[in-house]
């Protein structure tokens, strides 16, 4: 059984009043598609910059993930930046950059169509409006 996810693949830099890591792989299709692959063959829709580090990509390909609707576009890959406080239930967002993530349009491949399970990860309703007229219900 295959899953399509679409949503956001980020780099994130994240603190906690116990260490900080800097532009780390982040974003909701990230963490889930991390986690789906250790159960099923994950089909990504996403869009990242030409600055999008090769480990990350090295990583998902070293799991059953298919990264063919992996949009890889000249600028950079989407930034979110945050602070958690103590309790680690509440955070303050210090910085989001969009880069790429701004003029995405997610692309849902033909053989990623017959994919039995999506998740509609943290995107826009327009987007996800664009992501389920591309796909059979």
């Amino acid at each position: 059984m295959s899953i399509l996810v679409v949503g956001s693949v980020a780099l994130d830099t994240v603190e906690t009043p116990f260490t900080k890591v800097n532009e780390t792989l982040g974003g909701a299709a990230s963490y889930f598609t991390t986690a789906a692959s250790l159960y099923n063959q994950v089909n990504l829709v996403a869009i990242v910059g030409s600055d999008f580090p090769r480990e990350h990509l090295d990583f998902w390909r070293n799991r059953p993930v298919n990264l063919d609707g992996l949009q890889i576009k000249e600028g950079r890959t989407f930034r979110w930046t945050a602070r958690y406080h103590m309790d680690m239930n509440a955070r303050d967002t210090l910085d989001t950059q969009l880069g790429v993530y701004a003029d995405f349009h997610p692309i849902i491949p033909e053989k990623y169509r017959s994919s039995e399970l999506l998740f509609l990860a943290n995107i826009q309703p327009e987007l996800q409006m664009e992501v389920l007229e591309q796909v059979p219900l």
